[in-house]
């Protein structure tokens, strides 16, 4: 006790004590000054919302666009803020001056998932919007009739509800360069800024066409073929379930085709299903012709790897899950049960359409064995030419409307891949009549229904 005395050993352990109490109050501190941060951050955002940069995408070129757009507002130093247009409420737009719109059109016309909700709340009615200043990046194929669809019935929109375009619309057709080029010049123009960050598409690698399997021989449809194939530098890159690859043939290197990527990196190889296409005077698919028809085993392939957002499993690889497609589909769908797999995850639910079950029946053995060692934990396969009534996919969903229900009350997520015409369109009218249309919509804003169509 004769220490406690002495002053020097006192002060020793008063400031030892005090050293310990700011150890345990500094990482209170910081989180304090984070959150009190952010609030300020919040509040200036309402006060002064800036530019906001909004999006809708299909398949994630609009998106990619999007923040490569903020990235350039960002660079002049000029505050803005990203959104996807289905999170845009009234008020935000009421609320900003300038809005820059990058939208895709999905199909006929029609707004794409991620606008979906957006169409149906705000463009069916009036909204004044006087104080609007905005710009519409269009993006389309003029393949189809309603080329840019959306895009052109956003602008139009706007404009009755008073706002006022900063520059015409811009136009792309698939991707064109030249059209990109002109938004990423009128963007600069208003920004007051000539170093934008470098918009260009990541080159085309040299890829090996290691394996080619036909996988539906006297099949009633056109081929479908199993493809493998290795970075010829050796080095393989990086990608998670749900993402894309870009396939450039010889003849038409301007107009690389895009196909769903069957696995994952664990893999080795990036594994492809692609069916050949046949036009109506014989002639093959430039892309599919190349890739399942021309190219020899251990030819070159360009191939470069693009991110898919809106349709990888991101949060969703925690929960059960129901895939749904037809076709060659099954590729998108076969990447997330290989990733679920290797994650062991076993609440997954397949249900699946083709023609026959003879010929048609994609990755019978593989699907086989992950149900067998409970990874699929059921499996709905639909063969639409097998009895006299023809059966799809979407009647078979409708029938387990009620375990569709339980598996979404248990928090499942829901993921289409395949054909636009016919399945997309009976899946979703399917889901809409089991859970209702505005819990889907729902399920779609935070990313529980994805879609990856074709």
């Amino acid at each position: 006790m004769i220490w406690t005395n002495d002053p020097t050993r006192l002060m020793l352990v008063a400031s030892l004590a005090m050293s310990y109490a700011l150890v345990c109050l500094a990482p209170y501190l910081r989180t304090r000054r984070k959150h009190l941060a952010a609030q300020r951050a919040k509040a200036e955002a309402a006060a002064n919302p800036g530019w906001i940069v909004a999006y809708a995408s299909q398949t994630g070129n609009a998106e990619e666009l999007a923040e490569q757009t903020l990235a350039t507002l960002r660079l002049a130093g000029i505050p803005a803020q990203l959104s996807e247009l289905s999170a845009l409420q009234a008020e935000d737009l009421q609320r900003a001056e300038r809005i820059l719109f990058l939208v895709s059109t999905y199909g006929e016309g029609d707004a794409p998932d991620g606008a979906a909700a957006f169409a149906g709340r705000l463009m069916t009615k009036g909204l004044a919007l006087p104080q609007l200043h905005y710009a519409v990046l269009a993006l389309g194929d003029r393949a189809y009739a309603q080329f840019c669809g959306f895009g052109r019935a956003l602008d139009a929109w706007l404009q009755e509800q008073g706002a006022q375009s900063l520059f015409p619309r811009v136009e792309v057709n698939r991707s064109s360069a030249e059209a990109i080029g002109a938004w990423r010049q009128q963007l600069s123009h208003l920004a007051g800024t000539s170093d934008a960050p470098d918009w260009g598409a990541p080159a085309f690698a040299p890829w090996r066409l290691a394996a080619r399997v036909l996988l539906n021989p006297g099949s009633a449809g056109a081929p479908v073929y199993h493809l493998e194939l290795e970075p010829q530098d050796g080095v393989l890159p990086a990608w998670e379930s749900g993402d894309l690859v870009q396939a450039a043939a010889p003849s038409d290197p301007e107009r690389a085709r895009e196909y769903s990527i069957a696995s994952i990196p664990a893999d080795g190889r990036v594994h492809l299903l692609v069916r050949l296409h046949t036009h109506a005077d014989g002639s093959h698919g430039a892309a599919s012709g190349w890739l399942t028809q021309q190219a020899g085993i251990g030819q070159t392939v360009q191939l470069r790897l693009r991110q898919h957002r809106r349709f990888r499993l991101e949060d969703n690889l925690q929960r059960p899950l129901i895939l749904i497609g037809n076709g060659s589909g099954i590729a998108g769908l076969r990447g997330h049960l290989k990733a679920r797999a290797a994650a062991g995850r076993a609440r997954n639910w397949l249900l699946f359409g083709e023609r026959n079950e003879a010929h048609d029946y994609h990755y019978r053995e593989e699907l086989a064995t992950w149900q067998l060692h409970g990874k699929l934990e059921n499996l709905d396969m639909v063969f639409s030419r097998d009895q006299p009534q023809r059966r799809y996919v979407q009647d078979r969903l409708a029938e387990q409307a009620d375990e569709v229900r339980a598996w979404v009350a248990a928090g499942a997520a829901i993921y289409v891949c395949g054909s636009l015409d016919g399945m997309a369109a009976g899946v979703d009218a399917a889901l809409a009549a089991a859970l209702g249309r505005d819990a889907l919509d729902q399920l779609a804003v935070v990313g529980r229904y994805r879609r990856d169509v074709y």
